[in-house]
């Protein structure tokens, strides 16, 4: 159902972990490292992030995959209006529990 956007998420979660990777290695590395082995790591570094920003302008904005996420559930509701009802139903009865407690 949500296809597009569980790959969209997972590749913005493996462009994230990457660029933190990088990010942690330069701090670790930073005082026992000569300077050119700083150089490379930077340059390392600065081409991951290079890479990520190309992939987040390229594969459009966030707002644009939020409104694919939400024109899925739409139509996926549409074609299983009792499956909305269900699910409405029991997110009402845990709001419900839960206010309820306080």
């Amino acid at each position: 159902m949500f296809k597009k956007s569980e790959k969209v998420e997972r590749d913005i979660d493996q462009d994230v972990t990457l660029l933190a990777d990088t990010l942690d290695e330069v701090l670790q590395s930073s005082g026992a490292k000569t300077k050119d082995e700083l150089e490379k790591i930077r340059g390392k570094a600065e081409g991951v992030l290079r890479d990520a920003r190309a992939r987040f302008n390229n594969s459009g904005s966030i707002k644009q995959h939020a409104r694919d996420a939400a024109d899925q559930a739409t139509s996926y509701v549409k074609d299983n209006p009792w499956h909305g009802v269900g699910v409405g139903a029991a997110v009402g009865i845990v709001l419900g529990v839960l206010l309820g407690r306080r």
